[in-house]
């Protein structure tokens, strides 16, 4: 038996690491059949809008990951049929089936945001996401195949490009310039270690128990704001902090030239209020904390240094 994650971004390197820490067979599926991963980890291409190809991709599996995402612009039209073409794959091979998620059904939330609050989002990707979740726990509970779903905030870490703390911030801090991100920089904001989400999904994947259940991922405590964050990467790039953000009014101006900016506009309110993930329910049951900011913050420039000073290759 295999696992077989679908999605090589981020989020499926992370499951695939923590599933080689443990020696597992890895399968990884995406659109090309190729991927920067070890030589043990098998890589086939599939559409993953295919039932019969995802199915195909997901011969001899015990675990199925869904990792997989459209472009952020597409999400609305493309990401529905994408989780459900995988679901019902997952469903065929009689797999458990773990999906990465984030926290946009939630919506706006005062206080800390924890696992047991409604789906009350009102934006388009809130919504989608509701959905989404929704109709993949009622596939749990009519006893089609197992699904547990795991949830994280906006993440950073090795293989993370674009995102909140990804490229734009962390390429010119090596640089010693401008770090740019969004909204408010001094209002605290939980960011989740990439390789804590790959570790929490795979436990919950393990575990009988949390299954039928949307789980958050841990995250290193006390939040701390996007600033003190990038103080530490910068340090740990040796260079003076330098912070350059983009606030809600300027991206208004600027969003009608950028379809990305134009899809981030309604969740802007993530970086302008308190952003405060409560992880302690999964944390209780597994006994797993999140990595430090610190060490998160050094495997994070470490990796983006040495993807700086690789030789080019195909």
């Amino acid at each position: 038996m295999t696992h077989v994650i679908f999605g090589t971004g981020p989020l499926g390197l992370s499951v695939m690491r923590a599933l080689l820490l443990r020696g597992e067979s890895v399968r990884m599926v995406n659109t090309s059949g190729r991927a920067a991963v070890p030589d043990t980890v098998d890589v086939v291409r599939a559409d993953a809008y295919s039932v019969d190809d995802a199915t195909a991709a997901c011969a001899g599996a015990r675990v199925v990951y869904q990792c997989a995402m459209p472009p952020y612009t597409e999400w609305v039209a493309r990401f529905p049929p994408l989780q459900a073409t995988i679901l019902a794959a997952a469903e065929r091979r009689q797999a458990t089936l773990a999906i990465g998620d984030n926290l946009y059904l939630y919506g706006p939330v005062s206080g800390p945001i924890h696992d047991a609050l409604p789906a009350a989002a009102t934006t388009r990707k809130g919504r989608l996401r509701a959905e989404m979740s929704q109709a993949a726990l009622a596939a749990h509970a009519a006893g089609r195949l197992p699904v547990v779903i795991a949830r994280g905030s906006d993440f950073f870490g090795p293989g993370v490009l674009n995102a909140a703390i990804g490229e734009r911030a962390i390429v010119p801090a090596l640089a010693g310039r401008s770090a740019q991100v969004l909204g408010r920089v001094d209002i605290a904001h939980t960011f989740t270690f990439i390789d804590d989400f790959g570790e929490a999904l795979v436990r919950l994947a393990a575990e009988p128990s949390s299954h039928g259940q949307a789980w958050h991922v841990p995250n290193d405590r006390p939040t701390i704001t996007q600033r003190e964050l990038l103080e530490q990467v910068f340090a740990a790039a040796g260079h003076p902090a330098k912070i350059a953000n983009l606030r809600l009014w300027a991206m208004k101006f600027v969003a009608p030239f950028s379809p990305l900016l134009r899809e981030s506009l309604e969740m802007m309110y993530a970086f302008e209020s308190p952003y405060v993930v409560d992880s302690t329910r999964y944390e209780r049951a597994f006994g797993h904390r999140a990595t430090p900011i610190a060490d998160a913050v050094r495997a994070t420039v470490a990796w983006y240094r040495s993807r700086a000073t690789a030789a080019p290759r195909a």
